[in-house]
């Protein structure tokens, strides 16, 4: 114990000296650590909105509520009455932190904001949409995505934005049922005649986690004047692509140079057999069609178990006619058939047959073997002619400025919540802002549910110079422990060598006793001796006969001196 007591008292003191070595404190609590919150900020250069709802008092005049009309929708569902709130996450929220919440379910609800400035991709610039979405609830059906509006007319007046409202792109999550899907949908307007196309990008995807473990989401779309696109779902590269590829928009931004011809129909020659029968073939004279692909193997027999007399099902004894069973509409009644018990056991039971076996000899029907067509010309395919409706964008986002953001949305689920929308024209800007807000909401997520060892070890990384006291501290402790161990054997191996046995008796040795002790001890003999000093003068001839009687030595005891 006394040992164990000495290996803490050195360990704490490492502690404590590594500690002023490296002039920090430890912790009081490095279980749970509150994550400091401010509300974000960034230069207005390059920043065309950057929402962060946490001030309650502007809200109202920026975010605008629809109360529009959804067309061709019966007038218990065209309204947009569907309720937005401002508030904190419901799980390990950051203190003085709100975002946008969608507060109602199974309703159309539509809000929208108009950006600082308007956003043109004729500038040459890069445009970056970042949001987080966070599905409090488990979400069945419903979207999440972000319609960025073209600027226009209709950007005046947001009370009646809706589903038709013009917009650029729209980007975000979407589920129903096992489906799900991350919009990138650009309308398009044509160049040669001005109509709008809706593209719709085949290859963003994203894990069903998102809408199951009720946590923020960070979603980041970038598109480039060179027309190259790239998704990031918190923070990690998810797809990168083109806007002019062909294979990564449904329909494609440019249409194909060439189309089919309608109207071009299949030659009555063209023969697209690539085999046919070869005439010339003849029926072998063996050829036997008459026999059959399997006939009885003659080399089988009858098992001795079989009960040929016995039927393989009988009449059911406990089945009851039905009461309302009527002869005339349903027929004379016969009691169902069940399995004959006395087959359970048996290989089988009624008439018994050969098996069949593969009849060596057949060849089946002859037919003429398979040659090369000399006259194959392959498979006919209609002719491609020039399409007349060709253009080739080469900037298909320039006549689609952007003026404003929106969530225009139908849900099954409520309490989608919403924050820290960014549209820049700069990664970096994007970026910055992440930092300031959802890296702050997962770093609080981690420390609210992480276990004490983890904290220990969050607080370490943070602080790498405890790894070198940690070593410090397990390696005194070791050779310790190792000099314990040793110098235990020792011991041990010396008092089993002197402990051995000899002719000549040993004397019992005692343990060292102090001054103090030592007194007390020889009080207790002196009163002990004066009591027994009558019955030792009876009791000494007696002793002594029994002594001489007994022939095994006695190993004599060491007394302590007394002090008359």
């Amino acid at each position: 114990m006394a040992k164990i007591k000495l290996l803490a008292c050195i360990a704490v003191l490492v502690i404590q000296l590594a500690l002023a070595f490296g002039n920090e404190e430890t912790p009081s609590d490095v279980s749970v650590e509150s994550v400091p919150y401010t509300s974000p900020s960034l230069p207005r250069e390059g920043v065309y909105l950057a929402e962060h709802f946490d001030d309650l008092s502007s809200f109202g005049k920026k975010w605008i509520k629809s109360n529009s009309k959804k067309p061709d929708v019966d007038e218990e569902l065209a309204q947009y009455d569907g309720k937005w709130s401002i508030d904190e996450l419901e799980r390990f929220p950051l203190k003085g932190d709100r975002g946008l919440v969608l507060a109602s379910e199974s309703r159309h609800a539509a809000i929208s904001s108009k950006l600082d400035k308007p956003f043109k991709f004729d500038s040459g610039k890069t445009l970056v949409i970042q949001y987080e979405v966070a599905f409090q609830k488990p979400h069945t059906c419903g979207g999440a995505y972000l319609k960025l509006l073209t600027e226009g007319p209709h950007v005046k007046d947001l009370t009646q934005f809706n589903d038709k409202t013009p917009y650029s792109i729209m980007f975000g999550p979407d589920k129903c049922g096992p489906t799900s899907k991350v919009h990138f949908i650009i309308r398009h307007k044509n160049p040669r005649n001005n109509t709008i196309t809706e593209k719709h990008c085949l290859k963003l995807k994203t894990e069903e986690s998102v809408f199951t473990d009720h946590q923020p989401h960070l979603f980041t779309l970038v598109v480039k004047p060179d027309n190259s696109y790239s998704f990031f779902l918190d923070q990690e590269l998810q797809y990168e692509g083109d806007l002019l590829s062909e294979d990564d928009f449904n329909p494609p931004i440019n249409p194909p140079k060439e189309i089919v011809d309608k109207n071009d129909v299949k030659p009555e020659d063209w023969d697209e057999r690539s085999k046919i029968p070869d005439e010339n073939a003849v029926k072998p004279d063996d050829w036997d069609e008459s026999e059959p692909e399997s006939i009885p193997d003659e080399s089988s027999s009858m098992p001795n178990d079989w009960l040929e007399e016995e039927p393989t099902h009988i009449p059911d004894t406990a089945a009851v006619k039905p009461t309302d069973w009527d002869n005339d509409m349903d027929g004379e009644w016969e009691p169902p058939l069940i399995n004959n018990p006395k087959c359970e056991d048996r290989s089988g039971c009624g008439p018994w047959s050969r098996p069949l076996m593969k009849n060596p000899k057949y060849k089946g029907k002859w037919k003429q073997p398979l040659i090369d067509n000399p006259n194959y010309r392959g498979k006919w395919t209609p002719r491609l002619i020039h399409n007349p409706d060709y253009f080739y964008d080469k900037n298909p986002l320039k006549s689609s400025p952007i003026g404003a953001i929106g969530f225009e949305l139908w849900s099954i689920s409520d309490k989608i919540y919403f924050d820290n929308i960014i549209i820049a024209d700069d990664e970096s800007h994007a970026e910055k802002w992440s930092e300031l807000t959802w890296l702050l909401k997962k770093k609080n997520l981690s420390h609210e549910s992480e276990s004490v060892f983890g904290a220990v070890i969050r607080y370490t990384n943070e602080n790498p110079w405890l790894w070198a006291v940690y070593v410090v501290v397990i390696a005194v402790t070791v050779v310790l422990i190792v000099i314990t161990c040793c110098t235990s054997s020792k011991e041990k191996s010396s008092v089993n060598e002197s402990s051995k046995k000899t002719d000549e008796p040993v004397p019992d040795v005692e343990p060292e006793v102090s001054d103090e002790e030592q007194e007390v001890d020889t009080k207790e003999d002196e009163e002990v001796d004066s009591k027994s000093a009558d019955d030792d003068e009876e009791n000494v001839d007696v002793e002594a006969d029994q002594t001489n009687e007994d022939q095994v030595p006695s190993s004599p005891r060491k007394r302590k001196t007394r002090k008359d």
